[in-house]
């Protein structure tokens, strides 16, 4: 690890306004920072010379607070500001992910701090800048001070002043929900298309302005300049959305209030995240961006020895499809958990959590090289446990009659395989709280090293809201307590992720999306696999849940849906999705029919020494390969929207004088993702540096290449 610190302190008198500037290590990005005449903070970005953000304010308007340093007399850090220092540096370093796409990541920025003091309140605060060679990074932080002790965040006003209508690719802004499906369009036809954009079906929606959108948020300049705006290391803070005024194309921070409706109660010394541009002309560098992960702490868990990457399958898709159900009894309309005899009720015959089934399970991770088995529907509780503001729903720890724990975990454990513990809250948090500790003691009990969490439904306590500052807390608490408990956690409808799996890497995975799940309900559009890199995985893995071979549901089922996919790529996303953790979702008996394609599953790797992003275009096109750790091996996938796309794939990557087993997962020449998705060929050859492979992705489409290295 190599790391390089030069500072340098520039003494201002307090009335100097004059511009500071930073600039990327390459030279390419500068950033500017002023005050304007009133003494507001003022920032603005550029990119080889092209405007990235036009000057935008900065600033934090405080609520008047009886609970507040200055109670309901209290003033805002909007203007009045002069400079009083600045302090430049720069740092290098390489560090080491506990896992992740590639074995080492470049540290690499240079650094402005602005220290600011706004005279009339005799308050200071710190404007502090990384620049990158793919972007940048701004935060408040607020040092320990008499005249700032205790504030509340009525709104921050960070904005973010585009340089033109650009191409963007959107969700709705929400308080509640990334299950959304990404819009695209030009800024200014945000607001006619946003009534329609928002999944109104969701069982949690909040949405709060015509032109709000969430982060990650990706766009594309006429001139063809890729920039995304999300954020970093949320800790302590309100998930941050974006409000747009359309008329000025300037973006402005919109923080997620709690149920009072305020955004943050904040104690000093603290800092905000980091608010984070990134920029270039080549979209594959939005792809391979660590700017996210970079502006985090470094980890916090001494011994990593116990996280591991994990290819999973379970019990989940039959329910999910309607086939069968989580809850286990039809016999009462509501239910008390310590006044029922689970034994004496009758069951449903649906309930798909159970000792035999999860056996086959088990048998089949076995078979196949899978380390884990989800079962969701294990624990009593289920049969009124969404939508009713109920508070004590489950106790995580008493399973329904006919799921044997012991005798399954045992069985599990005799086969080389574990099982994956399931903790649904629906939204009850404080029940969750109240139950955590003794629930991960359960799993330590059984042996169990990773929990999906779930938030579905609104929150309790009634009125917060699932991406506030109170909740961020919980979830980050969640993963705190299960660290110590050597126990990894994937988190479903929390927040979505600003890269605090660096500190955590227990955190292994978030839905924070819209998922597979939805091919059941109706169907994602063919290039939503191909948007979520651009987006929603900026911040961290999401937990898709891919690897559902059988496309039409109803081949077994009465589920009239399908998949907006061709079975091929369904394999590609394996390697285009990055995940440490990957499901295998489908049903075993599916993956029978298909078992020469469901050999890349078996084969594919979920952690990597190295990835090269070799083609990228948003909603359109992405092609990837990456190196499996510790090992020679190759994987390569690609990925396409409806219209398909023709792929030349240069295997420079490969190491010189090595030949490789190449085996090539390919949409077959009439494959189409509605009218033929199940057409596929599978052709073998051997391979060297300096190889081209021609491949033709179907509409829907892609393709999946395994190369073993000899």
């Amino acid at each position: 690890m190599k790391k390089v610190t030069l500072l340098l302190s520039l003494l201002l008198t307090p009335f100097l306004v004059s511009a500071q500037t930073v600039k990327s290590p390459n030279g390419q990005i500068i950033v500017n920072f002023s005050l304007t005449g009133n003494g507001q903070p003022t920032y603005e970005m550029t990119y080889k010379g092209r405007a990235v953000v036009k000057p935008s304010h900065l600033g934090l308007e405080l609520a008047k607070d009886k609970h507040a340093s200055k109670g309901l007399r209290e003033t805002s850090l909007m203007d009045g500001f002069q400079i009083l220092n600045t302090k430049s540096s720069t740092f290098d370093e390489i560090w080491k992910p506990v896992w992740g796409e590639t074995a080492t990541i470049r540290n690499h920025y240079n650094e402005l701090e602005v220290d600011l003091n706004q005279g009339e309140s005799k308050r200071k605060m710190i404007i502090r800048f990384r620049v990158y060679d793919d972007g940048m990074g701004f935060r408040y932080e607020f040092p320990q001070q008499d005249s700032l002790t205790y504030f509340t965040i009525k709104e921050e006003h960070s904005q973010f002043a585009m340089a033109g209508d650009h191409t963007a690719w959107w969700l709705p802004g929400d308080y509640d929900t990334q299950e959304q499906e990404t819009q695209e369009s030009k800024l200014s036809q945000i607001r006619s298309r946003f009534h329609d954009a928002v999944n109104w079906d969701n069982s949690s929606v909040s949405v709060f302005s015509p032109t709000g959108v969430q982060t990650s948020l990706q766009m594309k300049s006429q001139d063809g300049l890729y920039i995304n705006i999300h954020e970093a290391a949320c800790i302590d803070y309100a998930t941050m959305h974006l409000n747009l005024d359309d008329k000025n194309m300037v973006f402005e921070s919109w923080l997620t209030p709690d149920a009072t409706g305020m955004k943050g109660y904040m104690q000093t010394p603290c800092q905000s995240p980091w608010r984070t541009v990134m920029v270039s002309d080549d979209a594959r560098d939005m792809l391979s961006s660590n700017l996210i992960l970079n502006l985090n702490e470094p980890c916090k868990i001494e011994d990593t020895s116990w996280i591991h990457p994990t290819k999973y399958c379970g019990v989940w898709w039959e329910m999910i499809v309607g086939k069968s159900s989580w809850h286990y009894t039809d016999d009462f309309p509501s239910i008390k958990l310590d006044q029922i005899d689970w034994n004496s009720v009758k069951p449903n015959g649906r309930h798909a959590a159970n000792t035999q089934k999860v056996k086959q399970y088990i048998d089949f991770a076995a078979a196949n090289g899978l380390q884990e088995v989800l079962v969701e529907g294990w624990n009593v509780g289920w049969e009124d446990w969404a939508n009713h503001w109920k508070r004590d729903v489950f106790d995580f720890v008493t399973p329904y009659p006919d799921f044997d724990i012991k005798y399954l975990n045992e069985y599990a454990h005799s086969k080389g395989v574990k099982i994956l513990m399931h903790h649904e809250t629906s939204s009850s948090v404080g029940n969750y709280e109240r139950h955590m500790e003794n629930a991960f003691n359960l799993m330590n009990k059984y042996g169990y090293d990773a929990v999906k969490t779930g938030y579905v439904g609104d929150i309790i306590p009634r009125g917060d809201h699932h991406f506030s500052q109170s909740m961020n807390n919980h979830y980050l608490y969640n993963v705190q307590l299960a660290a110590k408990h050597h126990i990894m956690v994937n988190g479903h409808e929390a927040t979505r992720p600003t890269g605090l799996c660096r500190t955590w890497p227990n955190l292994v995975g978030n839905e924070s999306a819209r998922g597979t799940e939805y091919e059941a309900f109706g169907g994602n559009k063919p290039d939503h696999t191909v948007i979520l890199p651009f987006t929603r995985l900026q911040g961290g893995p999401m937990d898709y849940t891919p690897g559902i071979l059988e496309t039409q549901l109803n081949t077994w089922s009465d589920n009239t849906s399908w998949v907006r996919t061709t079975l091929v790529g369904q394999l590609a996303l394996y390697v285009t999705m990055y995940s440490p953790l990957q499901m295998a979702a489908d049903l075993p008996e599916n993956y029978a029919k298909y078992r020469d394609a469901f050999q890349f599953i078996k084969d594919v790797a979920c952690d990597w020494d190295d990835s090269k992003y070799l083609e990228a275009e948003p909603a359109d096109y992405i092609t990837v390969a990456r190196k499996a750790k510790g090992t020679n091996n190759w994987f390569v996938g690609g990925k396409c929207d409806e219209n398909g796309h023709k792929s030349t794939l240069k295997l420079d990557f490969l190491d010189k004088g090595r030949k490789y087993d190449c085996t090539i997962y390919a949409d077959a020449k009439n494959a189409h993702y509605q009218k033929n998705p199940k057409a596929y060929t599978i052709t073998h050859r051997i391979v060297k540096k300096g190889d081209t492979l021609k491949l033709t992705e179907a509409p829907g489409g892609g393709f999946a290449i395994s190369l073993i290295a000899k």
